[in-house]
């Protein structure tokens, strides 16, 4: 494939809920533009863009995809993204990299919970898009009514540059707005046929040609003149307010058809090509140098080089293969670039254009493309790759934070290091997800967005590295601790032949809630307890208070005080006095009320304002207090205090709850006294645990 210029370059990402038919419309475009010769099924596990087993296996996205195609003289690259909420990170590595998006919208239900929260993403990041309402070959198919409820939401932006000509509840043609021309289907081949444009459509067409005649007007001033004058545009002048329209988000064009039946690909290809931004054409972006100032990177070819990883795949076969952007200059293969992120030099060796898996060589990539290499050794998704004259890095993707934990055990014991390396290799393709081994409940805890990333990731786990594990609900981290004042004795007296052993202590115990830690102060008055070993009294309590007497967590906001005590001359020794004070700790607590702590954790839930009610009684359920209520541009913001328990699954029901458009960010606040009931099932867990 030849080497195109900026501004014949076209990144299209497309979007929409899961199921609306993204991959299947990316098949069509390559079948179309002649890229691929046979037109794959999502159903036959076949497609170029769903290649990875797991998709083949669940017939759905889960990672971002590539595939480049050329149409009419320009290079279309095609960015794949999940559907699913829980692979959001890709989404947003899509909009990164993206200079135009395609939101999938059903024909048959209309705007969906993941188109609108597309909309919501694409505007936030100022990528200008249009919308594409696909499956018009199903019965039911309702465009004018889909239409109309899109006018409702996004008002009179989105505008149809292309409608669907029915007959008997059937699709049997289209029309051309722009052009005012008309086409039959052959619903067999698909193949398009012009004919008269009927006089029924005539007034549907004035109409929306005037609503595109008034956003081109705005556009410019010159052209709003003339908008008003009733003077007519030029092909040329139409075309401009088109593209500025297009590009300052004041246009979002409809078109309609089937990417099954390939119904209506040419005319979204025909806007893709003219009428969408190219990468030249894409705002400057805002790069930081190594002296903290920044400068501005314009997609030009004679500029230094600049190129961003926004993927990384990790295969046990093919290896790493690094997916990048160059926002300047030429990548070449078989040179050396520095990686301003890592802040070392990275040796590429070969590179290629992608689509899907196979891999089209080239021998350089250059501005406003994407292209893939493979083997870098220390490069990494959010990375920054550039030439020594001019070291910058670009901005990076700022990923979704996870909210669901479960902790991951390997089905064969000893497999625990064979995991922790899976995980990092997969932690490569995916960086929604992070690992860590609590030292506290001796548990490996993986967390990501969501149920479904999860899964995916252990069954990963098992087909690329043959490791079998399950998933199980996180051990909650309770404390224990005291509600009275107690003074009690801890004396360890073991005689036998020879020296014996002799500790002898009296100890205060109290509450302290100035301080989560031990802490540990001596008044002994005459020498009861000789000074050296007052240390290891504080050892043994601080040993003490890592297991608690009630269910064995640890113990916290106490205080301890040594205030008396008796010594033997000859069998006294730190061994003695330790084990003496760990006698007097498990006293002291049964003395002194001792009682279970859960942890109470922030949280801030973003959730529309139509489910306000029904998460408000949720969170009630969950034993949540309510500390305020807040509005943002999506709906509420719920601030609460809430028991950590009762949101170990919270993600996955927030989702349910909110048909995916919720989300939330917890945070741990404090320790709290557990109501006699939960503190019942904690002691009765642990007592079962133990046995």
């Amino acid at each position: 494939m030849e080497n195109y210029s900026a501004d014949k370059i076209r990144n299209i990402a497309l979007f929409g809920h899961i199921g609306s038919g993204k991959t299947t419309l990316a098949e069509a475009i390559l079948f179309y533009t002649k890229a691929i010769s046979r037109q794959g099924r999502i159903t036959d596990g076949n497609t170029t863009m769903d290649y990875d087993p797991e998709e083949i296996k669940r017939q759905m996205s889960v990672s971002l995809s590539v595939a480049c195609c050329e149409y009419k003289g320009s290079k279309i690259n095609i960015i794949d993204t999940p559907g699913d909420f829980d692979f959001l990170g890709e989404e947003m590595s899509g909009i990164r990299i993206a200079d135009s998006g395609v939101i999938m919208i059903s024909a048959k239900g209309g705007t969906s919970v993941g188109s609108q929260k597309a909309v919501r993403l694409l505007d936030d990041k100022k990528v200008p898009y249009l919308f594409f309402v696909n499956r018009m070959d199903e019965p039911n198919a309702d465009f004018e009514g889909v239409v109309s409820r899109m006018t409702e939401r996004y008002g009179d932006s989105v505008i149809p540059l292309s409608f669907p000509i029915m007959k008997d509840g059937k699709m049997t043609g289209i029309v051309d707005v722009m052009n005012r021309k008309a086409f039959s289907i052959n619903e067999k081949s698909g193949a398009f046929e012009e004919y008269e444009l009927p006089a029924e459509y005539v007034d549907r067409v004035d109409e929306l040609q005037d609503k595109v005649n008034e956003v081109v007007a705005v556009a410019d001033e010159t052209l709003m003149e003339k908008y008003f004058a009733g003077e007519p545009f030029t092909e040329d002048e139409f075309r401009h307010g088109v593209h500025v329209g297009f590009r300052e988000g004041k246009l979002h064009p409809i078109y309609c058809g089937s990417a099954f039946m390939n119904w209506g690909i040419d005319f979204l290809l025909n806007c893709i090509a003219k009428d969408t931004p190219p990468a030249g054409k894409k705002p400057a972006l805002t790069a930081t140098l190594p002296s903290g100032g920044t400068q501005e990177i314009t997609c030009k070819i004679e500029d230094p080089m600049a190129a961003f990883i926004f993927k990384t795949i990790s295969d046990p076969f093919v290896g790493k293969i690094s997916i990048f952007k160059v926002n300047a200059g030429t990548l070449r293969a078989n040179s050396t670039v520095y990686n301003a992120t890592k802040g070392r030099e990275e040796k590429i060796g070969g590179l290629f254009f992608l689509r899907g898996k196979e891999q089209i060589a080239t021998d350089k990539v250059t501005a406003g493309d994407i292209g893939a290499a493979s083997k870098l050794v220390e490069a990494d998704t959010n990375d920054t790759l550039c030439d020594r004259s001019r070291i910058l890095e670009m901005p990076k993707i700022k990923f979704p934070s996870t909210c669901l934990s479960k902790s991951i055990v390997p089905t064969k014991k000893g497999d625990e290091d064979k995991l922790m390396t899976g995980l990092a290799k997969l932690s490569e393709g995916d960086r929604c997800f992070r690992v860590e081994t609590n030292a506290e409940t001796k548990q490996m805890v993986i967390s990501g967005i969501g149920d479904t990333q999860l899964n995916v990731l252990v069954s990963q786990l098992k087909s690329r590295y043959n490791i079998d594990c399950t998933l199980e609900p996180m051990k909650v981290p309770y404390r224990e601790t005291i509600r009275k004042k107690v003074k009690v004795q801890g004396k360890h007296k073991k005689q036998s032949g020879g020296h014996g052993q002799y500790g002898d202590v009296w100890i205060e115990f109290e509450p302290n809630p100035e301080s989560e830690a031990l802490v540990f102060e001596e008044k002994v008055f005459g020498g009861a307890v000789p000074k050296n070993y007052f240390p290891a009294v504080e050892k043994g309590l601080q040993e003490s208070v890592q297991s608690g007497i009630l269910a064995g967590y640890p113990v916290v906001n106490l205080k301890a005080t040594l205030v008396d005590g008796s010594y033997h001359p000859v069998d006294s020794s730190e061994m003695a006095f330790k084990i003496a004070a760990n006698l007097a700790f498990k006293a002291g607590m049964a003395a002194a009320d001792a009682i279970i702590l859960e942890p109470i954790s922030k949280a801030e839930i973003h959730v529309p304002e139509d489910k306000q009610g029904d998460i408000m009684g949720d969170l009630n359920k969950r034993r949540a207090r309510i500390v305020g209520i807040d509005a943002d541009d999506q709906g509420s913001v719920i601030h609460c205090a809430v028991p950590s328990a009762e949101m170990l699954d919270y993600a996955t029901d927030l989702k349910s709850m909110t048909q995916g458009r919720g989300w939330f960010v917890l945070s741990h606040a404090r320790y709290e006294p557990a109501p006699n009931d939960v503190a019942e099932r904690v002691i009765a867990a642990a007592k079962a645990e133990q046995e």
